[in-house]
Order: structure tokens, then sequence, then C-alpha cells
């Protein structure tokens, strides 16, 4: 059984997840004092990271934010309008909000690569892993740029997990006839709830001895 995603939804979800992991990326820039040109950086780093990964993998070329420039403009235009506010950023949002931020954006990540993936055939299991990867390694490199351990390997709270768990009930929900539009925004509540309530409660996985 293929199952073709809803592309306009797809699409959004997937605008909303770069303009929040752009987010994201300027404030932790703001965080370590880089100036407009190291912000503009992290922020496209950040945004793009998982999706350039995801193309990579799938073999898809052109990359996605090269097929569709008007998501680069659309980041560049939003770094220049922010620009003046740069400075009482790294004030006023706090890490709350940050996390708040790579929530939502590991969840509409996930979701949006995870139904790209089997729209092109991928094997369930690898269509999962697409979401996941997806979903993480934007943040991944945003934080190695910021030279700070990544928070997906940091903090011990449930991350990656929270994405393989969604992506995977994102396609339960496909196989038991949900509407594409249900699937894709549930599936991607869950992953940013599970997330949030992960850090709020302080839930850690076990370390190892």
């Amino acid at each position: 059984m293929k199952i073709v995603p809803h592309v306009n939804l797809v699409t959004i979800i997937e605008i909303g997840a770069i303009l929040v992991g752009a987010f994201s990326g300027f404030v932790e820039a703001r965080r370590k004092r880089m100036d407009i040109v190291g912000v503009i950086i992290v922020a496209f780093i950040t945004a793009f990271g998982g999706g350039t990964m995801r193309d990579i993998l799938l073999d898809k070329r052109p990359l996605f934010w090269v097929q569709h420039q008007e998501y680069t403009i659309l980041l560049f235009v939003v770094a220049l309008l922010a620009a003046p506010f740069f400075k009482q950023i790294r004030h006023i949002v706090s890490e709350r909000l940050i996390v708040v931020a790579d929530a939502v954006g590991l969840g509409l990540f996930a979701v949006a690569s995870v139904a790209q993936a089997q729209a092109v055939g991928m094997p369930l299991f690898i269509a999962v892993m697409m979401g996941v990867i997806t979903g993480i390694f934007g943040g991944v490199l945003r934080d190695i740029v910021c030279n700070e351990v990544p928070m997906v390997f940091r903090d011990g709270k449930p991350y990656a997990i929270c994405a393989f768990f969604g992506c995977w009930v994102y396609i339960g929900l496909q196989y038991a006839g949900a509407s594409e539009d249900f699937s894709l925004w549930a599936s991607a509540a869950l992953i940013t709830l599970m997330r949030l309530v992960s850090w709020k409660f302080d839930l850690k996985l076990a370390h190892p001895r």
C-alpha cells in the first residue's frame, strides 16, 4: 500500500518547520554574541540542515531549498527584519522558549519528512528514520556550530525517541484510514507534546552504568 501525502499541507508544514528552526538558530547565535552574518548562517544551518540530509539520503536533486528558492529568500528577509531586535532577543528569550521552538520544529520536520519518504516509496522503517534524522539534524548542526554538545545528546530527555514514536503514529493513522491532514497534524502535535512533557517533568532516559 503506497500512501501519498497531501503535498500542499506537507509544504505548509515544512515552511513552518523552517521558520521555527530558523528562530531557534537566531536565538542561539545571539546568545553566543554572533554578528548578523553569524546569526544568518546559524539560522540557515538549523532551518535547512535536516532537510538537506534527508534529500541526500533519498538521492533527491536538487535539494529542497535549492528547488524552492523562496524558502531561502523568506529566511533572509525575516533575518533582516529581525536584525534591529537581535540585541533585545538575547535578553528577553528564555531557555524555555528555545526548548518550545525546538520541540515544535522537531515535530513539524519529522512528520513532513516521513510523509515525503513514503511518497517516493521508501520502506516503512526507512521512512520513519528519515523523519527522525530530519527532525534532529538541524539542531545538531546548530549546536555544533555554536560550540555546544548537541541538545539531543546532552540533556538526557527523550528527543529522537519522540520523533521515532510520532512517525510510527503517523504511519499507523494512515493505515487505519485517518485523513492525511489529521495524520500529519496529530503526529506533529504528539511529537511536540511528548518532547515538552519530558522536558517539563524532567523525564530522563536510563543511563548505562
